[in-house]
């Protein structure tokens, strides 16, 4: 095993390889085309020599980022994936998230182990209601966020009309990187503001090869028309008039949202999107630390847990904790330590990840995604370290609004079913609540949206062998965590429920909004503050 001293790095060289690498999610709503731009991005980076998911649901079986069987069958993303790819000596740690709502939690946790974010917005649609939730959190953990405009190969809305619905849903300044020759749905190619040239695209059969790229002079290019040059150029000019050209620390300070348009389908405007990230896009910064105190980029290895998955394996059901690098070099079979327990941890089975697909780790950087394989013990929001010890903050719980008793139909496999429940609690894909009794007619699933009952469903069938059945709703629609030593006082209130979390920790359930808010205005020092409600 690697002693602490066989793991030492220069702080240069943890700088050094810290400022190659690119960690970041991709955001949108549902449709946006979020999958096809990943799967466009692993093309262009040579990850993969076809897009799998060009096409819409029907070939969603080839894709890196919608791996699973219920995603596949569904055709949207339900659960986030990480992708690492090498791009021009760059290190890409790309984060591909749920864009349904259901699964917002999940996004969540994800949007707090990258440095930046880019928000695809679909060019017929604008700033739809989910992109708008999720930029939001964003903006509440302070996080720069690239916007691409996609679907410009099919009708939309006028380029300037999307920049104003995106200024007035994001309060950031939308500056033109590149800027359409053609209008939405007769998509020529791509201009830089106040360039006399233009990339002029022609489409591969199908999209999913690359697309072939042409510089041509605007002006003089007989294929294209007058009439369609003057618009491009008018256009980029009256946005760049309107609301200034990029500038990196506006960007950075969250002033300014950088906005390039694509056709992903067709990987247009896609390795545009990849060049601005290359030379734009921030690196790692040190994160601070549960007491606030950043933590240096080259300290010692530290590194904390933002999703656990299992299922990617199914021949082996095992169970994979990803953990975001945030300071020093990890090398497999260094010598770990659990910050909240002090116990030992095992890196010998560590990967890099490429969708389902893994690498085994020889070493990685600050930014780099780390899938520690079978590590027992290991919970969303914990701290890993080497050294002294360090805990960053954890990982706040989205409040449920719906509520189910889980019954197992075999008794047979009664431990299964109990297990198969404890996984999907641990992964956060559902949350488990347990009444004072130990909810002998069943555990309570509880959820952020109704898909979630759908997917553990089928989870608890195909990877766990356990058919199961739903009760109807509970008559509860809201709900919030409180302290312990206040259970007696919050359980004697008439309309109220007082469930319970693995854990021990108590959990309030509201029959209605009413309820609550009197509730929170009569106790407010019982109720503490939730992401879901930031």
């Amino acid at each position: 095993m690697l002693t602490t001293a066989d793991t030492t790095s220069t702080p240069s060289r943890v700088l050094e390889e810290a400022m190659r690498r690119r960690t970041f999610a991709v955001i949108s709503h549902p449709d946006a085309g979020k999958s096809t731009l990943t799967e466009s991005l692993a093309l262009h980076a040579r990850v993969v020599d076809r897009a799998g998911a060009t096409h819409g649901k029907a070939s969603r079986a080839a894709s890196l980022s919608d791996w699973g069987e219920v995603e596949r069958e569904r055709g949207i993303s339900i659960t986030s994936t990480a992708l690492r790819f090498d791009y021009q000596d760059v290190v890409f740690n790309l984060l591909d998230t749920p864009g349904h709502s259901d699964f917002s939690e999940d996004t969540y946790r994800v949007l707090t182990a990258v440095d930046f974010a880019v928000m695809l917005v679909d060019a017929a649609k604008g700033m739809e209601v989910q992109t708008r939730k999720l930029f939001d959190a964003c903006r509440r953990l302070g996080l720069p966020v690239v916007t691409v405009i996609n679907k410009w190969d099919r009708p939309g809305l006028d380029a300037l009309e999307l920049f104003d619905d995106i200024q007035e849903a994001t309060d950031r300044t939308p500056v033109a990187v590149n800027w359409p020759v053609g209008y939405a749905g007769e998509f020529r190619g791509l201009m830089e503001p106040g360039s006399p040239s233009y990339l002029r695209h022609e489409v591969v059969a199908s999209g999913a090869r690359l697309a072939h790229e042409e510089l041509v002079d605007g002006a003089t290019d007989s294929g294209l028309g007058e009439e369609l040059w003057r618009d491009a150029v008018e256009g980029a000019g009256v946005a760049a008039e309107l609301n200034g050209t990029f500038d990196a620390q506006p960007f950075l300070d969250g002033e300014q949202t950088p906005v390039l348009f694509t056709a992903a389908a067709g990987n247009i405007g896609v390795r545009y999107l990849l060049d601005f990230l290359l030379h734009h896009a921030p690196a790692p910064r040190p994160r601070p630390d549960r007491a606030g105190a950043p933590r240096p980029l080259d300290a010692a290895f530290s590194g904390y847990v933002f999703k656990i998955q299992a299922g990617m394996n199914p021949a082996h059901r095992d169970q994979v904790a990803f953990v975001r690098v945030n300071s020093g070099v990890f090398s497999r079979g260094m010598e770990l330590r659990h910050a909240q327990s002090g116990r030992p941890v095992s890196s010998k089975y560590a990967h890099h990840l490429v969708g389902r697909s893994r690498a085994t780790v020889d070493e990685s950087w600050p930014g780099d995604i780390v899938g520690f394989v079978n590590t027992t013990g290991l919970h969303v929001g914990d701290t890993l370290h080497e050294g002294r010890q360090v805990i960053f903050p954890g990982m706040p719980r989205f409040d449920p609004e719906r509520f189910r008793v889980a019954r197992s139909l075999d008794t047979a496999r009664h431990k299964r079913f109990t297990k198969g429940l404890a996984q999907l609690e641990e992964e956060g894909a559902i949350q488990l609540l347990r009444d004072a009794n130990g909810s002998p007619g069943g555990p309570v699933l509880a959820a952020v949206g109704e898909l979630q009952f759908e997917v553990a469903f089928e989870r608890m069938r195909r990877e766990f062998g356990v058919e199961i059945a739903l009760d109807p709703p509970m008559p509860y629609g809201h709900s919030r965590p409180f302290s312990r030593s206040e259970v007696s006082r919050i359980a004697s209130i008439s309309g109220v429920e007082v469930l319970y979390r693995p854990s021990g920790d108590p959990v309030a359930l509201f029959r209605d909004r009413w309820r609550l808010s009197r509730v929170l205005e009569e106790y407010a020092d019982v109720f503490p503050e939730s992401a879901s409600r930031t």
